[in-house]
C-alpha cells in the first residue's frame, strides 16, 4: 500500500524546485518560469488532497526526519536537548496544507494575467520568489517542533521582503519592504527568546506526543511531572505565561496585530497577487496558525489567553475604523485583513479554537478572492487604485463584479455567505465565555462593534468601484481581462459562498441536527488524529466556563446571530444610502479632524518613527558613555602602562657598568629604608 505521508516532503520541495528552476533558468523559459510554478503548486495541491484524505481515513503522522544533535550529546543548557527536523500531519496541518496550496495555485494562474500580460520585467525573479514563499509556508505548516517552525517562520518573512520590494526601481516598494522586514523582526526577537526559553524549560520543542512541551507543561502544572528549569524562584505558572507571551511577540508581528500592524498597509506596494498570497494563506496566516498549533500550551495559561483575546478584539475594531476613510482599493483590503485576523485572535483567546480555524479557512478564500478581484480591477484601470476614479464597472466587468460581491458579502458577515458562519461562531464563543470574564466580554463588545464598521467600509468599496457612473475616462473604457484572471475569481467566488457550510454550528444547536458541524468533527479527531491535539482536549484544559443569556444555549445562539447580522445589515444599508448613487460624494469629510486621524492611521507610524529616533538618541548616549568612560578608562590604563614601560625599557641598555651602578644604588636605598624603619640611626 502506498503511504501518502511518505510524499509530504514533496509537498514542500516541489515549490522549492520551481524556485530553483525560475531563478536559474527562468529567463529561457516561457512566461518567465510561470508554468513551472503552476505545475509545482498543482502537484503540491494534489498531494495535499491525498494527505487530507488519508487523515480522514483515520491516520496521522508524527515523525522525526533529521537529528542535528542527538539525545545526550547536545550538552546545551540545563538538560540534554534534541535539535531535529520532522513532519507533523494531523487534521489541523492537513487542512492548512490544502488551503495554502490551493490559494498559491490560483495566485500563480492569476499572475499569468496580472504580471505577464502587462509586460513586467524581472518575471523569473517574481516566480522564483512565489515558489520560495509557498515552500517556506508549507515547511512551516508541517513542522513538528518550535525551532523548525521558527526557521521557516523567518524564511517566510524574508520572502515577503523580496516580493513586497519586487518593483525596487520605484521609491515606494523598497521602503515598504524594509518596513515590513524590520517591524516583523522586532516581534521575532521575542519569538526567538521564547524558543530558547522553551528548550531551557522542557528540553524539547516538539508539538505532539507525551514528551512534547505542551504535555510536559500540563504534567508539571498538575503535579505529575516537572520541568528541567525555571529562572530563580519564579512560580511555574508565571514563567509559562512569560514564555507564551514571548512567542506571542512573533505572532503579533507576522499577523499584523496592534501595535505591530503598521507594516501591512505599506506592503500593498508589492504586486497584487503577492498581496493575495500574503493576506490569505502565507505570512499573515502564519501567526494565527502558530497559536493554533501550540494551543495545548496556551490554554494552560489563562493570562496569556486573556491578552490574546483583548489584543484581538481591540485590533478588530481599531483596524476597521481606519478602513472607513481609505481611497485606494488595496488599502481598504489591507486594514480589513488586520481586522479579520484580530477576530481570529479573539477566538483563540476566548477558547474558540475551532472558531478561529474556521475563520482562518473562510477568510483565506474570500480575502484571496477580494485581492485578486482588486487585481482584476487594477488591470482594467491601467493600475490606478483610486476608487474615486472608478465607478460603473459592474456592467463592463460582470465576472469580476459578482465574484467580488460574493467575497464582500462574506467579509461583511451577511447570511448565508462563508464569513457569516465563521464570524458568528467567534462572537458566540467570546460571548458565552465572556459572560463570566469581564476582559473577554470587553473583547466581545469590541468585536461586535467592528461588525457594522466592516460592513460599511466593505460596501463603500463595492459601490465606489462598481456602481454609479464612471468617474474617469479609464473607467468608461476599461481594459478587458482574460481567462487567467476570471478563472481563479470564479473558483474563489464559489468557495466564498459554500465554505461556511462545513461548520453549521448555529443550525445544529437550534435544530439539533447531527453531523453538520464537519469542521468540529474534523478538528476533534473524529476521523483520525494525534492524541493531545484535538478540540476536545483543549476544551478540557480550558480555564473558561460558559454562561448563557435568557433562553439558555439556543437563545444565546439566536440572539447573538440576530444582533451580529442586524449590525452587519445596518452597516451595509448605510453604505447603500450614502454611496450607491450616480455621483457619490465623500461623506467621511464630515468627520472633520477625526478623518485626518483615521487617514493617518492614528499617527502610529509617526509614533514609531519618533520612538526609533529616541532609541537612536539613547543608543548615541550609551555609545558616548562607552567610548568616553569605559573605553577611556581602558585606554588610560593602557597609556600609563605603555608610558611606564617605555621609561623602564630605557634602563635596559645592555651596559654592564650601568647595571652595576643601579644595583649599588638599589642596595644603598634598601639599607637606608631598613635603617630608618628599624631605628638603626637613633
Amino acid at each position: 500500500m502506498v503511504n501518502a505521508f511518505a510524499y509530504v516532503p514533496a509537498i514542500v520541495l516541489l515549490p522549492f524546485f520551481s524556485f530553483l528552476v525560475a531563478l536559474g533558468a527562468g529567463r529561457y523559459l516561457p512566461k518567465g518560469g510561470a508554468f513551472g510554478g503552476i505545475a509545482a503548486t498543482a502537484g503540491s495541491f494534489l498531494l495535499s488532497i491525498w494527505v487530507a484524505a488519508t487523515v480522514a481515513g483515520g491516520r496521522a503522522y508524527n515523525e522525526t526526519l533529521y537529528y542535528w544533535a542527538g539525545e545526550g550529546g547536545a550538552g546545551i543548557g540545563p538538560t540534554d536537548i534534541e535539535l531535529t527536523f520532522g513532519v507533523l500531519i494531523d487534521p489541523l496541518s492537513a487542512l492548512m496544507l490544502v488551503i495554502v496550496t490551493l490559494v498559491a495555485l490560483l495566485v500563480h494562474v492569476f499572475s499569468l494575467g496580472y504580471m505577464n500580460d502587462e509586460g513586467e520585467t524581472g518575471l523569473p525573479r517574481y516566480y522564483a520568489g512565489l515558489g520560495l514563499f509557498t515552500a517556506s509556508m508549507l515547511g512551516f505548516v508541517v513542522a513538528d517542533n518550535l525551532l523548525m517552525a521558527f526557521m521557516f517562520f523567518e524564511l517566510v518573512g524574508l520572502c515577503s521582503y523580496l516580493l513586497i520590494g519586487f518593483n525596487f526601481r520605484e521609491p515606494g516598494p523598497p521602503s515598504a519592504a524594509k518596513k515590513a522586514f524590520l517591524v516583523t523582526r522586532f516581534g521575532d526577537y521575542f519569538f526567538l527568546v521564547g524558543v530558547v526559553a522553551v528548550f531551557a524549560t522542557f528540553g524539547t520543542a516538539q508539538f505532539a506526543g507525551p514528551e512534547s512541551f505542551p504535555a510536559l507543561a500540563d504534567a508539571a502544572l498538575n503535579g505529575s511531572g516537572s520541568v528541567a528549569w525555571t529562572p530563580g524562584d519564579l512560580e511555574l505558572g508565571t514563567w509559562l505565561t512569560i514564555v507564551g507571551l514571548l512567542v506571542l511577540g512573533g505572532v503579533v508581528g507576522k499577523s499584523a496585530q496592534f501595535p505591530l500592524h503598521t507594516w501591512l498597509p505599506d506592503a500593498m506596494e508589492g504586486p497584487t497577487p503577492v498581496s493575495a498570497l500574503i493576506h490569505a494563506a502565507t505570512m499573515v496566516a502564519a501567526g494565527v496558525y502558530l497559536v493554533a498549533r501550540m494551543y495545548g500550551f496556551y490554554v494552560l495559561t489563562p493570562t496569556t489567553l486573556a491578552v490574546i483575546a483583548f489584543i484581538g478584539g481591540f485590533t478588530a475594531l481599531f483596524a476597521a475604523t481606519m478602513g472607513l476613510v481609505k481611497d485606494e482599493l488595496k488599502q481598504v483590503l489591507a486594514y480589513s485583513t488586520i481586522s479579520q485576523y484580530g477576530y481570529m485572535m479573539l477566538a483563540l483567546g476566548s477558547g474558540g479554537y475551532v472558531a478561529a480555524v474556521f475563520h482562518l479557512t473562510t477568510h483565506a478564500f474570500f480575502k484571496a478572492l477580494l485581492f485578486l478581484g482588486a487585481g482584476s480591477v487594477i488591470i482594467a484601470m491601467h493600475h490606478n487604485e483610486d476608487m474615486w476614479d472608478m465607478g460603473g464597472l459592474k456592467s463592463k466587468m460582470p465576472v469580476t463584479y459578482y465574484t467580488f460581491l460574493a467575497g464582500s458579502l462574506a467579509l461583511a458577515g451577511i447570511f448565508p455567505f462563508a464569513g457569516f458562519w465563521s464570524k458568528d461562531e467567534i462572537l458566540y464563543e467570546a460571548l458565552v465565555h465572556g459572560l463570566n470574564d469581564p476582559l473577554l466580554l470587553g473583547g466581545y463588545v469590541m468585536g461586535l462593534l467592528a461588525v457594522p464598521v466592516t460592513a460599511f467600509y466593505t460596501f463603500r468599496m463595492v459601490f465606489l468601484t462598481f456602481h454609479g457612473e464612471p468617474r474617469s475616462d479609464t473607467a468608461r473604457d476599461p481594459v478587458p481581462v482574460r481567462w487567467n484572471v476570471k478563472g481563479p475569481l470564479t473558483v474563489l467566488g464559489s468557495l466564498a459562498v459554500v465554505t461556511g457550510f462545513i461548520n453549521m454550528v448555529p443550525v445544529q444547536k437550534v435544530l439539533g441536527l447531527e453531523g453538520i458541524d464537519l469542521l468540529h468533527l474534523w478538528l476533534d479527531n473524529h476521523w483520525g488524529g494525534i492524541e493531545g491535539l484535538s478540540s476536545h482536549h483543549y476544551a478540557d484544559l480550558s480555564p473558561y466556563s460558559s454562561g448563557y443569556l435568557v433562553g439558555g444555549e439556543v437563545g444565546t445562539v439566536l440572539v447573538g446571530a440576530a444582533v451580529s447580522l442586524g449590525l452587519a445589515l445596518l452597516g451595509l444599508g448605510l453604505a447603500w444610502r450614502l454611496y450607491n448613487v450616480a455621483s457619490p460624494t465623500e461623506h467621511t469629510a464630515k468627520l472633520g479632524g477625526i478623518k485626518d486621524v483615521l487617514y493617518n492611521n492614528y499617527y502610529l507610524d509617526e509614533l514609531q518613527v519618533w520612538l526609533a529616533y529616541r532609541t537612536e538618541d539613547v543608543a548615541g548616549g550609551a555609545n558616548t558613555f562607552d567610548q568616553g568612560i569605559i573605553d577611556g578608562v581602558v585606554n588610560a590604563v593602557s597609556s600609563v602602562s605603555l608610558t611606564g614601560g617605555g621609561r623602564i625599557r630605557q634602563l635596559q641598555s645592555g651596559v654592564v657598568s650601568q647595571y652595576a651602578a643601579l644595583l649599588t644604588f638599589g642596595l644603598v636605598a634598601l639599607l637606608l629604608v631598613l635603617g630608618a624603619t628599624g631605628g638603626w640611626f637613633l
